[in-house]
Order: structure tokens, then C-alpha cells, then sequence
């Protein structure tokens, strides 16, 4: 295993926090506001009591130990529980209930685009796999430049240029899961969601995609489940630390702490983060 794939925290007492990180902005608007939120897989209670605040064009991490709920609060972004989950509490999306009745979820979905674990192209050809949500959503507009523009912006246009009609999966790991993005991206949404965008990536890779996440915060609002604390700390504004609690004698996933990334690893308010962050336990 790789450096960069595993947690260096593990051996190393204090996380180097990115520079290229910026301050955070408190008085930034407010994309999500979660409050309250408990989500249950049966008679299961996978996530209990959460109520956060995710503002625009800044990276939100969620990090913490296996089972404790991240990837299930993400999916709940954008209603990819559907179906499968019960929901207590609310999520607000620029101030209205994404689960209110009537609410458009291929809309959401859109205007909220997920990236998952492992990158999954679709069987097509690379320009297929980026014009594919723009054709199903009858985007207007020259679908080459959008293309291009698109794959310009996830810094891979140079790299596939003369070979656009190649089927995706002849890419690289990396490049396929930049593909994935540049897929996520092409339909113009306000929001994007990483669930381990990287853990199935290279170190390389791995460096490529957290430069592209300091480049897309410029125009998207970012939120990243990822194991690997010292990426958190690379990338995001603000992190939120997740861990298992007692619940009517099951483990539940609990919202222990949420502040900004610099206070969570050098100065968190709670013991518990303090323990995780620095090795001595998860």
C-alpha cells in the first residue's frame, strides 16, 4: 500500500494541512442545510441526529471510521437512498425540502452530480461518455465545444484529443475516473459529490485529482467521503468527523464534530475526534 492510499496519521502524531486550502468562508451561502437527519435501512439506524451547514463553492470532507454513516449522508444529497433508506429530519437545497412532494429527483440529480468509489465509465467511446447527460437532458448547444470544454476543465483534453471515438475503458484508472467527473460536470450542475474518489487510485492519480478539486470549488460546491485524513486536510475547508455510538444497544453512526479542517485536526473540540486524528483509535 501506498503512502498517500493509507492514513499517514497513523504514524505521524500532526497532519500538514494544505496551503493551498482557502480560509473559510462563514458568511458563504448556504447550500445544504441539514437538520436533524436520521436515516434507517429497515429497523437499522445507520446515521442518528445530524444537522449541518454545506456552503457554496467550498470542499466539505466527511471522514471517520468504516460503518459510521458517511457514504450514507452523501447519498442522501441527492437522493440516491431513494427506496432504500428511511429519512427523519430534513435536507434543505438552497432552502427548499429536497423530499417534499413533487420534487423532480432527475432534477436533483442533475443539478447534483455524484462521482462514486471505483471510476465507472460507460461502455461508449470518451465524447460519448461526456455527451451522454447533456443529449438525455436536451441541452442546446454545440455538443463538440461542449466536449471539449468540458474535458478541457478536467484537465484530460490533451491527453484523449485525437482519440475521442476510443471506447472509455481503454483509459487509465486515473483518466477514468477524470472521465467520470468531466461526465458529472458536462450537464452543468451546482453541486458535486465524491464518495473515495481516489481509493482505488494511484498516488499520481491520486495528486491529479485533488488538483482538480481546488479547480472545481471555483464553480461547484464540493462534498468528499475519504478514509484518507491527510487528503482531507489537502483539500477541504471544512470536515465534519463521523463515529459509531451506542444507540439502544446498536453502533450507530453519529456526527461528532463539524468545523473547519484546520480547527478538526489541530484543535478539535472533542476528545473523540482528538483520538481518531491522532491514531489512538480507528
Amino acid at each position: 500500500m501506498s503512502a498517500i492510499d493509507s492514513d499517514p496519521i497513523l504514524t505521524t502524531p500532526m497532519l500538514e494541512l494544505s496551503d493551498t486550502v482557502d480560509e473559510v468562508e462563514e458568511n458563504a451561502e448556504v447550500v445544504f442545510d441539514i437538520d436533524g437527519l436520521s436515516v434507517s435501512y429497515g429497523d437499522k439506524l445507520a446515521l442518528r441526529d445530524v444537522s449541518m451547514k454545506v456552503r457554496k463553492n467550498q470542499v466539505t470532507a466527511f471522514i471517520g471510521p468504516s460503518g459510521c454513516g458517511k457514504s450514507t449522508l452523501i447519498r442522501c444529497l441527492n437522493r440516491m437512498n431513494d427506496g432504500i433508506a428511511t429519512l427523519d429530519g430534513t435536507i434543505l437545497y438552497h432552502g427548499q425540502d429536497m423530499y417534499e412532494q413533487g420534487i423532480d429527483v432527475t432534477d436533483v440529480r442533475r443539478r447534483i452530480g455524484m462521482v462514486f468509489q471505483r471510476p465507472n465509465p460507460f461502455p461508449k467511446s470518451i465524447y460519448d461518455n461526456v455527451a451522454y447527460g447533456p443529449r438525455v437532458q436536451g441541452m442546446k448547444g454545440d455538443m463538440k465545444e461542449r466536449v471539449e470544454r468540458t474535458l478541457k476543465h478536467v484537465a484530460l483534453w490533451d491527453e484523449v484529443h485525437d482519440r475521442l471515438k476510443a471506447s472509455a475503458t481503454g483509459l487509465s484508472g486515473g483518466q477514468q475516473q477524470r472521465l467520470c467527473i468531466a461526465r458529472a460536470i458536462a450537464v452543468e450542475p451546482e453541486a458535486v459529490l465524491f464518495d473515495e474518489p481516489c481509493s482505488a487510485l494511484d498516488p499520481i492519480s491520486t495528486s491529479a485529482i485533488e488538483d482538480l478539486m481546488h479547480e472545481l470549488k471555483r464553480e461547484y460546491t464540493l462534498v468528499i467521503v475519504t478514509h484518507n485524513m491527510q487528503q482531507a486536510a489537502r483539500v477541504a475547508e471544512m470536515t465534519a468527523f463521523f463515529s459509531l455510538a451506542e444507540v439502544d444497544g446498536r453502533r450507530t453512526g453519529t456526527l461528532i464534530e463539524f468545523d473547519s479542517t484546520s480547527k478538526i485536526f489541530t484543535n478539535p473540540a472533542d476528545s473523540r475526534t482528538n483520538d481518531y486524528v491522532t491514531g489512538r483509535f480507528g
